[in-house]
């Protein structure tokens, strides 16, 4: 009897200190692997880790820029009752329509108006993230996707002006064609990278109102306009580097660094990049918007929300508070290579370009990204993708406005 009773306390002290370590771990899943954004991870980790000592902190990270690869994995967690505790997802389409519509969230707008955030994040911000009155997500950040990265002592030894229009751009890359060095890196390796590429080119031909209205459905995607864009898009791809379909993101911006190309147009998570290798702003590179897009700010947030049956549910709160707190947007952002979502941080730890971006954001013509899951259904921005994907190696603008107005219309959406 003793034994027994022995035994059965074992039993409860081992079921106890499962317990305990499954309530002192915290599983964030998201993509950031690439440096400076790996780099803002782990600072914002840090944060939490002073602020909640103790919890182990489980780094669920697939690689994969944009989250290709992690949202497939992500997806297939979710519908398998095996959520994490908080994961990446970009504001607006893809967090409501593909997890909040679809009942995966709880809401947390008591978190919200304790911690006060409806007076700090902007108002569109937070549209952004809601939906039927409640709010479902934190953003830990924001990002400008229609920047321009360049290597200025390329440009200096080369007596070249920096472009800031499309005839400007084209001048400058043949000026550096006919130099034997690509002006525009890219990787298409993932094709969202071409997509990212096509919104800064639609932007910039047919302007921010086109731009809102045609991921609205209310152009069709053979209209004229949209196929010059497809036009330009085919045009820029005269002048870019030879292994990009080999080529990922941070190795197309590391191009850039290393003087083996020109330019590149990426989200300014780039700059964590430059700044994750040793690069000085406006030294060894610097930006400015995507030729022709001045006054445009493509915005692209990043945000962490409660999933239903999160399995350290208190942990995952603690996170939320922390990536809203000022230090935890404060210790991410100036990594990540973005500027924080609240307006009343100090501006203290953020470089020049950072800077500027923050007082575009103030002034410019906001619009959603679709390469990063604000302007459309998740099928869609998919469906865009795989059409990116032929469009670089075919170039038949037509052809591909037509395939993209057919699965718009097959959506729904048109």
């Amino acid at each position: 009897m003793k034994k027994r009773v022995l035994l059965y306390a074992l039993m409860l002290m081992l079921v106890a200190s499962a317990t305990g370590l499954a309530q002192d771990q915290l599983i964030i899943f998201s993509w950031w692997t690439a440096g400076g954004e790996e780099d803002g991870l782990f600072a914002l980790y840090d944060v939490y880790r002073d602020l909640y000592p103790g919890v182990e902190i489980v780094n669920a990270t697939v690689a994969g820029g944009a989250g290709t690869n992690a949202k497939a994995v992500l997806k297939t967690r979710m519908l398998g009752n095996d959520p994490p505790d908080s994961f990446q997802v970009h504001g607006g389409s893809e967090l409501i329509d593909g997890w909040v519509k679809a009942g995966y969230m709880e809401p947390i707008t008591d978190l919200w108006e304790e911690e006060g955030w409806f007076d700090v994040f902007p108002k569109d911000l937070v549209d952004m993230i809601s939906y039927d009155g409640q709010v479902y997500a934190v953003p830990g950040n924001i990002h400008r996707s229609n920047v321009m990265y360049y290597n200025t002592k390329v440009f200096e030894e080369h007596g070249l002006k920096v472009p800031t229009t499309l005839d400007e751009f084209f001048e400058v890359a043949e000026a550096f064609k006919a130099k034997g060095i690509p002006a525009l890196s890219i990787g298409s390796r993932n094709s969202w990278e071409v997509t990212h590429l096509l919104e800064s080119v639609i932007a910039a031909v047919a302007g921010p109102e086109f731009y809102v209205e045609l991921f609205n459905g209310e152009h069709a995607w053979t209209d004229p306009r949209f196929v010059e864009c497809l036009e330009v898009l085919g045009r820029m791809f005269d002048y870019i580097n030879e292994d990009h379909p080999a080529v990922t993101w941070d190795q197309a911006s590391g191009h850039v660094l290393k003087g083996t190309a020109a330019m590149h147009i990426m989200g300014d998570w780039a700059k964590g990049f430059f700044t994750a290798n040793d690069a000085v702003p406006n030294e060894d590179f610097s930006s400015v918007p995507t030729p022709g897009t001045n006054g445009i700010f493509i915005v692209v947030t990043d945000t962490f929300g409660l999933p239903k049956g999160a399995p350290n549910r208190d942990n995952a709160v603690n996170w939320l508070r922390t990536l809203g707190s000022i230090e935890g947007q404060n210790g991410f952002n100036p990594k990540k290579g973005s500027i924080p979502a609240r307006v009343d941080v100090p501006t203290e730890p953020y470089d020049v370009l950072a800077l500027a971006t923050m007082e575009d954001f103030g002034k410019d013509i906001l619009i959603p990204s679709v390469a990063h899951g604000s302007a459309t259904i998740d099928a869609f921005a998919s469906a865009l993708n795989d059409e990116m994907g032929i469009f670089i190696i075919e170039r038949d603008a037509k052809r591909s406005a037509e395939r993209l107005e057919m699965q718009a219309q097959d959506l729904g959406l048109r």
